[in-house]
């Protein structure tokens, strides 16, 4: 009943962090023309802050309802460093349960979004090669696993520097991998918008999307692990 309770979490939290991430792009924009301060530098300030309040938020969120997850590879990334209670049948519940949360969070926000700011919606695309972008997927995700890793467990004590870390850290990768894959470093909110575009059963969702975001996070655990055992041991014992 325990791996069912966290499936339905995570189920809930994804449809949740879908519907609400989506907006960020939007809402960014909207901030912008408030302020009448135009810029990269400035949105992406902006971005930054709405994702820190997101992250917030959502950590509280998911605490509070027994540590869900909404992203499949954080899940697996924890398991790899030997972090957390999941095991291989907890997660083979609760990757599935992401996933249709995703697609239902998509699906909501297409419907309530103002028709002017739907333009903005979307998923990651694929914007260069098949094996490249793959590569960039994995990479990435490697990348911000580990910094998410290092943050929670071995990073500063106060919850609020923790999280802004996170958030710079994330809209960082978006814009390394923004030119590669979009990018999504979570496969879930990619079969999200991939089912949405009637592309969640082609090779491409599951090799860029799926397949190399799960082997940079469970190298990324790995690595982790290696190189803090004893703090990984301390926060499993926690």
């Amino acid at each position: 009943m325990g791996a069912i309770r966290a499936a339905a979490a995570d189920g809930l939290i994804t449809f949740l962090w879908v519907f609400c991430v989506s907006t960020v792009r939007a809402a960014t924009s909207l901030v912008t023309a408030a302020l009448q301060i135009q810029g990269v530098a400035f949105s992406l300030f902006v971005t930054t802050l709405l994702i820190f309040a997101l992250v917030f938020i959502f950590g509280l969120i998911a605490a509070a309802i027994g540590g869900a997850s909404f992203n499949p590879t954080a899940t697996a990334a924890l398991y790899a460093a030997g972090l957390g209670s999941d095991n291989l049948l907890s997660m083979a519940l609760r990757f599935p349960a992401q996933a249709a949360g995703a697609v239902a969070g998509a699906l909501a926000i297409m419907e309530v979004m103002p028709p002017q700011y739907k333009r903005m919606l979307g998923g990651p695309s694929l914007k260069v090669d098949l094996h490249t972008g793959a590569v960039a997927e994995g990479v990435l995700t490697f990348t911000i696993t580990l910094a998410v890793l290092w943050i929670i467990i071995r990073g500063p004590r106060s919850p609020v520097v923790k999280t802004w870390m996170v958030a710079v850290s994330t809209v960082a990768m978006v814009v390394a991998g923004a030119g590669y894959t979009g990018p999504a470093m979570n496969p879930a909110n990619a079969f999200g918008w991939a089912y949405i575009n009637n592309r969640h059963n082609t090779w491409e969702q599951f090799y860029v999307y799926w397949i190399c975001p799960f082997i940079g996070a469970i190298v990324a655990g790995w690595f982790f692990r290696f190189i803090f055992p004893q703090r990984a041991e301390k926060a499993k014992k926690a």
